[in-house]
């Protein structure tokens, strides 16, 4: 699956303080282990800002609070990603500046100087990154795949509304076990 990659999004530490879960993580390790098995590339994403958040306009609701706390800035460890499903040397690290993984990144220049033309999607929040990215990815022409509980989501309702209902009009889901198997992991 040359042409496929595994997104790791917003796995990171403060982030997964807010949504404990003790099965999500050796679940997201199982996606990682079976994608590098398979020689499919892991693109971990983060959401980070610059000393001061010049990057976030007083006005954007989501992030506006966060810049008044000072969360997410270079070099702030509660934004580091989880070190259970921590990079690799060489693993590709993007930084975006809003929801979407596209959005304030390079992730789409480095997704396509790869020849990536399908994702794999995990990362919390299933409502907020993952259900950006993949409308975005899918206005791209991105083929899609979503595992279902690589993704977590502080509404359990919402969560399973989105795998069940509306991913599948442009994703194909799966859990990661499944997907595991499809790839040789």
């Amino acid at each position: 699956m040359p042409e496929t990659a595994l997104l790791v999004m917003d796995v990171q530490q403060a982030i997964m303080d807010r949504h404990p879960d003790a099965d999500y993580l050796p679940r997201l390790r199982r996606a990682i282990d079976a994608a590098r098995s398979a020689g499919i590339p892991v693109v971990y994403v983060v959401v980070g800002f610059r000393p001061g958040h010049p990057e976030i306009s007083r006005h954007n609701k989501t992030f506006g609070a966060l810049a008044q706390r000072g969360g997410f800035a270079e070099g702030d460890v509660s934004a580091q990603i989880h070190p259970d499903v921590a990079p690799l040397p060489g693993d590709v690290i993007v930084t975006k500046k809003r929801v979407s993984a596209f959005t304030g990144s390079d992730l789409d220049l480095v997704l396509r100087a790869g020849d990536v033309r399908h994702l794999v999607l995990t990362g919390i929040a299933t409502s907020g990154v993952v259900l950006s990215t993949l409308r975005q990815a899918a206005d791209l022409d991105f083929g899609l795949t979503v595992l279902a509980d690589g993704c977590l989501d502080g509404d359990p309702e919402v969560h399973r509304v989105l795998t069940e209902k509306v991913f599948p009009r442009q994703a194909d889901v799966r859990t990661v076990e499944e997907w595991a198997k499809t790839v040789g992991g």
